[in-house]
Protein backbone atom coordinates (compact mmCIF):
# COMPACT_ATOMS: atom_id res chain seq x y z
CA UNK A 1 0.00 0.00 0.00
CA UNK A 2 2.36 2.39 0.58
CA UNK A 3 4.56 1.86 -2.60
CA UNK A 4 1.08 2.57 -4.71
CA UNK A 5 0.70 5.75 -2.10
CA UNK A 6 4.10 7.13 -2.99
CA UNK A 7 3.67 6.03 -6.73
CA UNK A 8 0.37 8.02 -6.88
CA UNK A 9 2.17 10.98 -5.35
CA UNK A 10 5.23 11.23 -7.56
CA UNK A 11 3.56 10.67 -10.79
CA UNK A 12 1.90 14.52 -10.15
CA UNK A 13 -1.26 13.22 -11.88
CA UNK A 14 -3.47 13.31 -8.65
CA UNK A 15 -5.24 16.86 -8.53
CA UNK A 16 -3.15 19.32 -6.84
CA UNK A 17 -4.33 23.00 -5.65
CA UNK A 18 -3.21 25.46 -3.16
CA UNK A 19 -5.82 25.83 -0.29
CA UNK A 20 -6.16 25.66 3.61
CA UNK A 21 -8.06 22.31 3.27
CA UNK A 22 -5.97 20.21 0.50
CA UNK A 23 -3.42 18.82 3.23
CA UNK A 24 -6.32 17.26 5.66
CA UNK A 25 -8.47 16.44 1.97
CA UNK A 26 -5.37 13.90 0.71
CA UNK A 27 -5.05 12.59 4.07
CA UNK A 28 -8.56 11.58 4.33
CA UNK A 29 -8.66 10.17 0.78
CA UNK A 30 -4.80 8.33 1.32
CA UNK A 31 -7.32 6.47 4.26
CA UNK A 32 -10.27 6.06 1.81
CA UNK A 33 -7.48 4.01 -0.75
CA UNK A 34 -6.15 1.99 2.72
CA UNK A 35 -9.90 1.32 3.13
CA UNK A 36 -11.89 0.85 -0.26
CA UNK A 37 -8.58 -0.85 -2.18
CA UNK A 38 -10.93 -3.69 -2.62
CA UNK A 39 -13.59 -1.61 -4.03
CA UNK A 40 -11.57 -0.53 -6.60
CA UNK A 41 -12.25 -1.22 -10.39
CA UNK A 42 -9.94 -1.12 -12.65
CA UNK A 43 -12.51 -1.24 -15.56
CA UNK A 44 -14.39 2.14 -14.38
CA UNK A 45 -11.35 4.25 -14.26
CA UNK A 46 -7.61 4.88 -13.21
CA UNK A 47 -6.12 4.28 -9.54
CA UNK A 48 -5.65 8.40 -10.00
CA UNK A 49 -9.37 9.30 -11.60
CA UNK A 50 -10.90 7.52 -8.78
CA UNK A 51 -8.98 9.25 -6.04
CA UNK A 52 -9.68 12.48 -7.71
CA UNK A 53 -13.19 12.23 -7.72
CA UNK A 54 -12.75 11.49 -3.89
CA UNK A 55 -10.46 14.06 -3.32
CA UNK A 56 -12.68 17.05 -5.06
CA UNK A 57 -15.33 15.88 -2.93
CA UNK A 58 -13.70 16.02 0.18
CA UNK A 59 -12.25 19.60 -0.68
CA UNK A 60 -15.70 20.80 -1.12
CA UNK A 61 -17.00 18.70 2.13
CA UNK A 62 -14.30 20.47 3.87
CA UNK A 63 -14.79 24.04 2.49
CA UNK A 64 -18.48 23.90 2.94
CA UNK A 65 -17.83 23.10 6.63
CA UNK A 66 -15.36 25.75 7.03
CA UNK A 67 -18.10 28.13 5.49
CA UNK A 68 -20.83 26.73 8.19
CA UNK A 69 -18.04 27.23 11.00
CA UNK A 70 -17.26 30.93 9.91
CA UNK A 71 -20.91 31.88 9.24
CA UNK A 72 -22.23 29.79 12.76
CA UNK A 73 -19.31 32.19 14.39
CA UNK A 74 -21.05 35.15 12.87
CA UNK A 75 -23.87 34.76 14.54
CA UNK A 76 -24.51 36.60 17.46
CA UNK A 77 -24.78 34.19 20.74
CA UNK A 78 -27.96 33.96 21.57
CA UNK A 79 -27.32 35.44 25.21
CA UNK A 80 -25.65 38.71 24.34
CA UNK A 81 -26.65 41.44 25.25
CA UNK A 82 -27.44 43.02 22.13
CA UNK A 83 -30.81 40.69 21.30
CA UNK A 84 -30.98 42.13 17.45
CA UNK A 85 -28.98 40.68 14.49
CA UNK A 86 -26.56 43.85 12.69
CA UNK A 87 -26.94 41.98 9.30
CA UNK A 88 -30.74 43.21 10.16
CA UNK A 89 -30.15 46.46 10.02
CA UNK A 90 -28.17 46.34 6.78
CA UNK A 91 -30.24 48.59 4.17
CA UNK A 92 -31.37 46.51 1.13
CA UNK A 93 -29.36 47.51 -1.55
CA UNK A 94 -30.46 44.70 -4.20
CA UNK A 95 -33.78 44.12 -3.89
CA UNK A 96 -34.06 42.53 -7.34
CA UNK A 97 -31.51 39.71 -6.47
CA UNK A 98 -33.27 36.46 -8.16
CA UNK A 99 -33.53 33.70 -5.62
CA UNK A 100 -31.26 31.67 -7.50
CA UNK A 101 -31.26 28.44 -5.36
CA UNK A 102 -35.21 28.77 -4.93
CA UNK A 103 -34.96 28.65 -8.70
CA UNK A 104 -33.03 26.30 -9.36
CA UNK A 105 -34.76 23.83 -6.80
CA UNK A 106 -37.89 24.12 -8.97
CA UNK A 107 -36.53 24.22 -11.66
CA UNK A 108 -35.11 20.70 -10.82
CA UNK A 109 -38.30 18.81 -8.97
CA UNK A 110 -40.21 20.36 -12.33
CA UNK A 111 -37.75 18.80 -14.62
CA UNK A 112 -40.16 21.20 -17.05
CA UNK A 113 -38.42 18.60 -20.35
CA UNK A 114 -37.70 15.32 -18.62
CA UNK A 115 -34.40 15.65 -19.21
CA UNK A 116 -33.17 15.71 -15.85
CA UNK A 117 -35.62 12.59 -14.52
CA UNK A 118 -34.21 10.43 -18.08
CA UNK A 119 -30.35 10.82 -17.94
CA UNK A 120 -28.99 8.55 -15.06
CA UNK A 121 -25.84 6.47 -14.57
CA UNK A 122 -25.99 3.58 -16.81
CA UNK A 123 -27.47 0.49 -15.26
CA UNK A 124 -29.11 2.81 -12.53
CA UNK A 125 -32.03 4.33 -13.52
CA UNK A 126 -32.64 5.28 -9.94
CA UNK A 127 -29.84 7.75 -9.72
CA UNK A 128 -30.44 10.58 -12.26
CA UNK A 129 -29.47 14.23 -12.76
CA UNK A 130 -32.61 15.48 -11.23
CA UNK A 131 -32.23 13.09 -8.12
CA UNK A 132 -28.33 14.38 -7.97
CA UNK A 133 -29.04 17.74 -8.82
CA UNK A 134 -31.54 18.02 -5.67
CA UNK A 135 -29.41 15.93 -3.66
CA UNK A 136 -26.23 18.45 -4.49
CA UNK A 137 -28.02 21.62 -3.82
CA UNK A 138 -27.13 23.45 -0.68
CA UNK A 139 -27.53 22.20 2.16
CA UNK A 140 -25.47 19.47 0.32
CA UNK A 141 -25.85 15.50 0.82
CA UNK A 142 -21.87 14.88 1.43
CA UNK A 143 -20.61 12.17 -1.46
CA UNK A 144 -20.16 9.87 0.96
CA UNK A 145 -23.56 9.69 2.14
CA UNK A 146 -24.95 9.58 -1.18
CA UNK A 147 -22.25 6.65 -1.96
CA UNK A 148 -23.78 4.60 1.08
CA UNK A 149 -27.44 5.43 0.43
CA UNK A 150 -26.93 3.88 -3.81
CA UNK A 151 -24.33 1.50 -3.11
CA UNK A 152 -22.23 3.52 -5.47
CA UNK A 153 -19.35 4.45 -5.72
CA UNK A 154 -18.33 8.37 -5.26
CA UNK A 155 -16.06 8.68 -8.03
CA UNK A 156 -18.89 7.11 -10.24
CA UNK A 157 -21.51 9.57 -8.82
CA UNK A 158 -18.85 12.23 -8.85
CA UNK A 159 -18.23 11.57 -12.39
CA UNK A 160 -21.60 11.25 -13.52
CA UNK A 161 -22.33 14.54 -11.78
CA UNK A 162 -19.52 16.85 -13.62
CA UNK A 163 -20.30 15.02 -17.15
CA UNK A 164 -23.75 15.33 -17.23
CA UNK A 165 -25.48 17.31 -14.17
CA UNK A 166 -23.19 20.31 -14.21
CA UNK A 167 -24.20 20.79 -18.59
CA UNK A 168 -28.14 20.72 -17.49
CA UNK A 169 -27.40 23.24 -14.21
CA UNK A 170 -25.07 25.35 -16.93
CA UNK A 171 -27.90 25.72 -19.31
CA UNK A 172 -30.29 26.08 -16.96
CA UNK A 173 -28.77 29.10 -15.37
CA UNK A 174 -27.85 30.75 -18.69
CA UNK A 175 -31.43 30.05 -19.47
CA UNK A 176 -32.05 32.27 -16.93
CA UNK A 177 -29.59 34.60 -17.34
CA UNK A 178 -27.33 33.80 -13.96
CA UNK A 179 -24.55 33.11 -16.30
Amino acid sequence: MDQLIRAIAQSGKLWRENSPDYEEALQLTWLYLCRNIENYDPARATVTTWLDAYLKARLKDLRLKRWQEQHHQSQPHPNSENPTDPIDNLPDTHPDIPPILEDTRQWAESDPDGGLSSTHIRGRPDITCQVLILRRLPPETEWIKLEAEFNCKVSTLATFYQRHCISFLRKFGESQGYL
